[in-house]
């Protein structure tokens, strides 16, 4: 089983390795541990490359898919901007050196920590449960248990957004066994009972409180990456909203450099 190495640290986008199993058709390899996020809870994977150290040999990473274990699927050379195939699939026992796009990795981390956000407060301040989410390098969207937002309801979650944000509240994680979050967690919070039953120990994300001391403005059992603090999101824009279906509606955000006209 491949060692997920981003939960423990989901800031590295280069690390060490070695092939432990190497497959085709299409082509993908099973590292003895990794940095890269496999697609997963509304986030995309990451993308970039595995070098041989030990020669030239260079394979793009243009998908990763948790299963059994990781897996590291390879594309073609067109897909890092240049051309031709690849060399074949590295062999296990090959170390490499994986190297993740830190660009897509942060896009990714800032949109998820503002995902959390946005599901915090409207739990807290419009009593809307999250149904679902789904982010991407440039936009996000968030669907929530509610009848419907009005334009002055989505100035106001833009508003407060971004205060949170500019409070600059800092980012943590630490894991726990399910049997003890269940105790002792609130379960509408934290969404445990909306993972299989097979997940025994748990990632818990925290955002902090306003002030040292105060319980965490969010508490959640997410395996995503995310920043460290909330000011690295930057200014969020919420760019509109829409009917889901009854009692739901779908939220959609951006960050501001990734608006029309945005910098």
């Amino acid at each position: 089983m491949t060692e997920q190495l981003y939960l423990d640290d989901d800031s590295v986008t280069a690390f060490d390795a070695t092939v432990e199993r190497a497959l085709s058709d299409p082509p993908r390899v099973v590292l003895d541990r990794t940095h890269f996020y496999p697609t997963g809870g509304g986030q995309p994977h990451d993308t970039g490359a595995l070098r041989a150290t030990d020669g030239d040999r260079v394979w793009r990473v243009v998908d990763v898919e948790k299963r059994d274990t990781v897996y590291h699927a390879l594309g073609t050379v067109e897909d890092a901007g240049g051309d031709g195939e690849p060399p074949g699939p590295p062999e296990p026992g090959t170390e490499v050196r994986g190297e993740i796009d830190a660009d897509r990795r942060a896009a990714h981390s800032r949109y998820h920590t503002a995902q959390h956000l946005l599901s915090a407060l409207l739990l807290a301040e419009f009593d809307a449960q999250t149904t679902g989410n789904q982010l991407y390098r440039d936009r996000a969207r968030l669907d929530a248990a509610y009848d419907r937002f009005t334009d002055a309801d989505l100035d106001r979650i833009e508003d407060r957004l971004n205060e949170l944000v500019a409070d600059a509240r800092a980012v943590s994680s630490y894991t726990m066994d399910r049997e003890t979050a269940e105790a002792t967690l609130d379960t509408e919070r934290t969404r445990i009972d909306l993972l299989p039953d097979s997940i025994e120990e748990l990632r818990i994300v925290e955002i902090a409180g306003a002030s040292e001391g105060d319980e965490p403005y969010d508490r959640t059992a997410c395996a995503g990456t995310h920043v460290a603090n909330t000011a690295e999101i930057g200014e969020v824009v919420v760019t509109g909203r829409e009917t889901k279906g009854p009692d739901e509606e779908r939220v959609r955000f951006a960050l501001a450099e990734h608006v029309d006209g945005g910098e």
